[in-house]
């Protein structure tokens, strides 16, 4: 049985289960926190959206990698 492709992609989809993780993670941990402390909900979704930001650059810097290297 012959793989044709390549292997780049392969890494770069098990690479994006890692943010994938993060994101799900970030947003439970904020909708937890507005649950908790309505009043808070500005200051949770400031640090949520930069959380969110962060985790998304990773995937976005792996496609990079993938389609480099």
């Amino acid at each position: 049985m012959a793989v044709d492709g390549n292997l780049n992609m392969i890494g770069y989809g098990l690479a994006a289960i890692g943010p994938g993780i993060g994101i799900g993670l970030i947003f439970a941990a904020y909708i937890n926190g507005v649950a908790r402390q309505p009043e808070a909900q500005s200051r949770l979704q400031t640090i949520a959206i930069l959380g969110f930001a962060l985790a998304e650059a990773l995937a976005i810097i792996g496609i990079a990698l993938a389609f480099v290297l």
